[in-house]
């Protein structure tokens, strides 16, 4: 994953102050004021870059959720040796609101026409490693949940706030996502029935996302110890849901 060294814009560091406190305090306990001293800025001031703190909600939420996705289908792109033209990637991959558009891996054959083989699979632009891919989604979403706590408790406390038009946004987003992990899980492990391999994933995220739970950052190992904790974690859920 590349690392972003230019620094952040006014507008970014607004929404990681106001995550921090919507996380910390829930979304009515934080005042526009608040967001706007934390950042160094008046209250006023802030209204030049958000409508007010619902528009900062939805975009907080509706943004990790689109930057998940994004993440995921470049991963795969890059498995694939190619930023364009990935299996399961746009339109010719996966409907909107997470439809399967051609089936997953079935009998032993990957959507697209590529043949599994192993955790390889066969495709026209040549081979990938299945079990790298799965690996790369996990460390993908690891780093999130690592370095994106407080928006992991933002979601479970106030998706219900925003309007439904962004609710059923996030939504949609996230059964893409979803359905991406699946269909990577299921070239790793062709046996695993479609609606066993989805349970799998949603577990998984459930394992990862429990981060803001484990404790305080001074109570836990390293960041490195951490991630590859959660990660031998994940396989094991996974390898268990296969019955290996």
């Amino acid at each position: 994953m590349a690392t972003r060294t230019d620094a952040p814009t006014r507008r970014e560091q607004i929404l990681k102050e106001a995550a921090r406190l919507f996380a910390e305090r829930g979304f009515h306990g934080v005042g526009v004021d608040e967001i706007g001293a934390a950042v160094g800025i008046s209250g006023p001031g802030l209204y030049r870059h958000f409508a007010g703190k619902d528009a900062m909600l939805a975009e907080l939420l509706v943004g990790i959720s689109g930057r998940l996705l994004t993440g995921a289908k470049r991963r795969i792109a890059e498995a694939d040796g190619s930023t364009g033209g990935a299996r399961g990637v746009g339109g010719a991959g996966r409907a909107a609101g997470g439809a399967r558009a051609g089936g997953g891996p079935v009998g032993g054959v990957a959507a697209g026409g590529g043949a599994v083989v192993g955790s390889r699979v066969e495709g026209l632009g040549g081979r990938r490693d299945s079990g790298a891919v799965l690996d790369s989604l996990i460390e993908g979403h690891i780093d999130f949940a690592l370095d994106d706590r407080p928006l992991i408790t933002l979601h479970d406390r106030e998706l219900d706030r925003l309007r439904d038009s962004d609710r059923k946004l996030v939504r949609q987003l996230q059964r893409q996502y979803v359905e991406l992990w699946v269909e990577v899980l299921r070239e790793v492990y062709p046996a695993l029935a479609e609606p066993a391999a989805r349970s799998a994933v949603h577990s998984v995220f459930g394992l990862l996302n429990s981060t803001p739970h484990l404790g305080r950052p001074g109570s836990l190992p390293g960041r490195a110890a951490t991630a590859e904790l959660l990660h031998r974690m994940a396989r094991g859920a996974f390898a268990a849901a296969a019955g290996e």
